[in-house]
Protein backbone atom coordinates (compact mmCIF):
# COMPACT_ATOMS: atom_id res chain seq x y z
CA UNK A 1 0.00 0.00 0.00
CA UNK A 2 0.94 3.65 -0.26
CA UNK A 3 2.68 5.76 2.36
CA UNK A 4 2.44 9.39 3.39
CA UNK A 5 5.99 9.89 2.06
CA UNK A 6 4.90 8.72 -1.40
CA UNK A 7 1.88 11.04 -1.35
CA UNK A 8 4.02 13.95 -0.16
CA UNK A 9 6.48 13.32 -2.99
CA UNK A 10 3.66 13.35 -5.56
CA UNK A 11 2.17 16.51 -4.04
CA UNK A 12 5.53 18.32 -4.11
CA UNK A 13 5.20 18.53 -7.90
CA UNK A 14 1.90 20.45 -7.66
CA UNK A 15 2.42 24.19 -8.04
CA UNK A 16 -1.06 25.22 -9.22
CA UNK A 17 -4.41 23.78 -10.23
CA UNK A 18 -2.98 23.11 -13.69
CA UNK A 19 -0.86 20.34 -12.08
CA UNK A 20 -3.90 18.59 -10.59
CA UNK A 21 -4.58 15.95 -13.32
CA UNK A 22 -1.00 14.55 -13.26
CA UNK A 23 -1.13 14.52 -9.43
CA UNK A 24 -4.35 12.49 -9.56
CA UNK A 25 -2.74 10.01 -11.96
CA UNK A 26 0.21 9.66 -9.55
CA UNK A 27 -2.09 9.02 -6.58
CA UNK A 28 -4.13 6.50 -8.53
CA UNK A 29 -0.94 4.65 -9.49
CA UNK A 30 -0.03 4.48 -5.78
CA UNK A 31 -3.37 2.81 -4.97
CA UNK A 32 -5.28 5.77 -3.52
CA UNK A 33 -9.01 5.30 -4.22
CA UNK A 34 -10.24 8.60 -2.79
CA UNK A 35 -9.28 11.36 -0.41
CA UNK A 36 -10.94 14.10 1.59
CA UNK A 37 -9.18 17.45 2.08
CA UNK A 38 -10.32 19.74 4.88
CA UNK A 39 -10.01 23.50 4.33
CA UNK A 40 -9.93 24.42 8.03
CA UNK A 41 -6.40 23.18 8.73
CA UNK A 42 -5.32 21.32 5.60
CA UNK A 43 -5.47 17.80 6.97
CA UNK A 44 -6.23 15.13 4.40
CA UNK A 45 -7.50 11.56 4.74
CA UNK A 46 -6.30 9.23 1.95
CA UNK A 47 -8.13 5.95 1.41
CA UNK A 48 -7.10 2.77 -0.35
CA UNK A 49 -8.47 -0.73 -0.83
CA UNK A 50 -9.77 -2.71 2.13
CA UNK A 51 -10.37 0.40 4.27
CA UNK A 52 -6.68 1.36 4.18
CA UNK A 53 -6.23 4.90 5.53
CA UNK A 54 -3.31 7.31 5.67
CA UNK A 55 -3.82 10.66 7.35
CA UNK A 56 -1.83 13.80 6.68
CA UNK A 57 -1.94 16.19 9.61
CA UNK A 58 -2.94 19.83 9.33
CA UNK A 59 -0.53 22.08 7.47
CA UNK A 60 -1.45 25.53 8.79
CA UNK A 61 -3.29 27.41 11.51
CA UNK A 62 -7.06 27.01 11.41
CA UNK A 63 -8.74 29.30 8.89
CA UNK A 64 -12.01 31.06 9.58
CA UNK A 65 -14.58 29.97 7.01
CA UNK A 66 -17.55 31.91 5.75
CA UNK A 67 -20.78 30.56 7.25
CA UNK A 68 -22.57 30.67 3.91
CA UNK A 69 -21.25 29.57 0.57
CA UNK A 70 -20.59 32.06 -2.23
CA UNK A 71 -20.97 29.85 -5.29
CA UNK A 72 -20.24 32.50 -7.98
CA UNK A 73 -17.01 33.52 -6.21
CA UNK A 74 -15.98 29.91 -5.72
CA UNK A 75 -16.63 28.89 -9.32
CA UNK A 76 -14.76 31.83 -10.82
CA UNK A 77 -11.78 31.40 -8.49
CA UNK A 78 -11.74 27.63 -9.06
CA UNK A 79 -11.43 28.22 -12.81
CA UNK A 80 -8.59 30.68 -12.24
CA UNK A 81 -6.81 28.14 -10.03
CA UNK A 82 -7.24 25.38 -12.60
CA UNK A 83 -5.68 27.66 -15.19
CA UNK A 84 -2.60 28.01 -12.98
CA UNK A 85 -3.29 31.60 -11.94
CA UNK A 86 -3.11 30.88 -8.18
CA UNK A 87 -1.03 28.64 -5.95
CA UNK A 88 -2.37 26.14 -3.41
CA UNK A 89 -2.26 28.48 -0.36
CA UNK A 90 -4.22 31.12 -2.27
CA UNK A 91 -6.73 28.48 -3.35
CA UNK A 92 -7.21 27.31 0.25
CA UNK A 93 -7.74 30.88 1.46
CA UNK A 94 -10.29 31.46 -1.30
CA UNK A 95 -12.13 28.25 -0.37
CA UNK A 96 -12.42 29.44 3.24
CA UNK A 97 -13.67 32.86 2.13
CA UNK A 98 -16.19 31.26 -0.24
CA UNK A 99 -17.57 28.93 2.47
CA UNK A 100 -16.05 25.64 1.30
CA UNK A 101 -15.58 23.14 4.14
CA UNK A 102 -13.87 20.30 2.27
CA UNK A 103 -13.58 18.46 -0.99
CA UNK A 104 -13.54 14.79 -1.86
CA UNK A 105 -11.68 13.33 -4.80
CA UNK A 106 -12.88 9.98 -6.09
CA UNK A 107 -10.07 8.48 -8.15
CA UNK A 108 -12.23 5.66 -9.50
CA UNK A 109 -14.91 8.02 -10.89
CA UNK A 110 -12.36 10.81 -11.50
CA UNK A 111 -14.56 13.39 -9.78
CA UNK A 112 -13.86 16.18 -7.32
CA UNK A 113 -16.79 17.30 -5.16
CA UNK A 114 -16.70 20.43 -3.00
CA UNK A 115 -18.92 20.75 0.10
CA UNK A 116 -20.08 23.67 2.21
CA UNK A 117 -20.00 23.86 6.01
CA UNK A 118 -23.41 22.13 6.25
CA UNK A 119 -22.18 19.20 4.13
CA UNK A 120 -24.12 20.21 1.04
CA UNK A 121 -22.59 19.50 -2.34
CA UNK A 122 -21.57 22.78 -3.98
CA UNK A 123 -19.80 21.67 -7.16
CA UNK A 124 -18.86 18.31 -8.66
CA UNK A 125 -16.51 18.28 -11.57
CA UNK A 126 -14.94 15.66 -13.75
CA UNK A 127 -11.16 15.47 -13.46
CA UNK A 128 -9.51 15.63 -16.89
CA UNK A 129 -7.21 12.77 -17.70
Amino acid sequence: MFSLDQITSAHSRVKSGADFPPYIRDLKALGVTNYIAFVADGHIDYFGAEEYLVQATGKYEALAKAKTVNIPLFKSELIAHQQGKTDYPAFIQMCAEAGIEKWEVNLEKLTCTYFDIAGNEVVTEQIPT
